[in-house]
C-alpha cells in the first residue's frame, strides 16, 4: 500500500507542527541560559526545515504501534543534533557557508563564537532530553545509540574523513562508507530510537534499521544531485560548492544518470525492508520516494 503524496505531505505538515510546539516547550522562557544563547539557540532551530528525522522517529514509532507523545523527547533531541551539527558545518573553519535556509547562517547573524556555543548547548540539551524518557533503562538505550551514531564512530566522524580524505580514496565503496557515518548514522538511529521508545521486537528493529541504511544513502545522493541540479533560491544555500573544491560526490564517481539510478535501487531495497512492520510500514515506503524526489 502506497500513501497518496499529498496524504504524506498533509501528515509531514502536521507532526512538524507538533514538533515545533515541542521544541518550543523545551527551549521557552522557562529554559535557562543567557538570552543572547538562547536566542541563537532558537533562530538555527526554528529556521525552517523539513524537520525529516524527528518526523522519520515519529513515523518508526507508529509503525511500531507507540505512542506520538512518548517518542517526541526522541524526536526533539535528533533535531537538535541536526541544528547543531549544522550550525558547526557552517563555520568558516567547515563549509564556510553565509546561507542556510534561505537567511543568514548562525554565525554571520551573530558571531563564531555564539555560534558554536549555540550548537555545544543544542547538543547537549539532546542528551538532557532522552534522559526523560521512560522507563530509565529505555532512556539508557536512546543515549548510547544516540552517542554513538553522532559522535565518531558516525556523524562526526564521517565529517573529519570529508574534511580530510585518505590518500588516493574515490571508490564508490569508499564514499558509501563516508556517507554512512556523515549521513546515515543519524537518519538511521532515528528509526531505531522510535522503534526502541515503542518496545518493538528485534525484528521490526532489524527491519526499520536496514530501512534507515539505505534511505540514508539516498537522501546523500539526492543532496549531492541537488547541488548539481539544484537552485540556490529551492535550495536555500549555495550550490555548486561540492564540485567547485573537487570534492568526491555521487555525481563526479557515477554520473547524474547513474547516481539517480543507485538511488532509485537504494529506495526499492529499503521499502523491502520493511516487510516485518506490514502494512503499518506503508508511511515510511512513502517517505522513501519523497527522499530522493524533493527539490530542496
Amino acid at each position: 500500500m502506497k500513501v497518496a503524496t499529498d496524504s504524506l505531505a498533509d501528515l509531514m505538515r502536521s507532526w512538524s507542527e507538533r514538533v515545533d510546539h515541542a521544541l518550543d516547550r523545551y527551549l521557552g522562557e522557562d529554559y535557562q541560559a543567557p538570552g543572547l544563547l538562547r536566542e541563537a539557540m532558537r533562530y538555527s532551530l526554528f529556521a525552517g526545515g523539513k524537520r525529516l528525522r524527528p518526523l522519520l522517529v515519529l513515523l518508526a514509532a507508529d509503525a511500531c504501534m507507540g505512542a506520538l507523545d512518548k517518542a517526541m523527547p526522541a524526536a526533539c533531541a535528533v533535531e537538535m543534533i541536526h541544528t547543531y551539527s549544522l550550525i558547526h558545518d557552517d563555520l568558516p573553519a567547515m563549509d564556510d557557508d553565509d546561507l542556510r535556509r534561505g537567511r543568514p547562517t548562525c554565525h554571520r547573524q551573530f558571531d563564531e563564537a555564539t555560534a558554536i556555543l549555540a550548537g555545544d548547548a543544542l547538543l547537549t540539551q539532546a542528551f538532557g532530553l532522552l534522559a526523560t524518557i521512560e522507563p530509565p533503562v529505555v532512556a539508557g538505550k536512546c543515549v548510547a545509540e544516540l552517542a554513538h551514531a553522532a559522535g565518531a564512530p558516525g556523524m562526526v566522524g564521517g565529517q573529519v574523513d570529508d574534511l580530510h580524505p585518505p590518500e588516493g580514496e574515490g571508490t564508490l565503496d569508499w564514499l558509501e562508507s563516508l556517507h554512512s557515518r556523515k549521513t546515515g548514522a543519524l537518519l538511521t538511529v532515528c528509526l531505531r530510537l522510535g522503534g526502541l521508545v515503542s518496545g518493538t521486537d528485534q525484528e521490526r528493529l532489524d527491519g526499520l534499521t536496514a530501512y534507515g541504511q539505505r534511505i540514508g544513502l539516498a537522501f546523500q545522493i539526492a543532496d549531492d544531485l541537488l547541488d548539481v541540479e539544484g537552485s540556490a533560491e529551492a535550495v536555500g544555500k549555495e550550490v555548486g560548492k561540492d564540485s567547485a573544491a573537487g570534492k568526491r560526490t555521487y555525481p563526479s564517481l557515477l554520473g547524474v544518470d547513474e547516481s539517480r539510478d543507485r538511488a532509485r535501487v537504494l529506495v526499492r531495497e529499503a521499502r523491502e525492508h520493511l516487510a516485518p512492520l506490514g502494512p503499518a510500514g506503508h508511511r515510511l515506503a512513502s517517505l522513501a520516494d519523497f527522499i530522493v524526489e524533493r527539490d530542496h
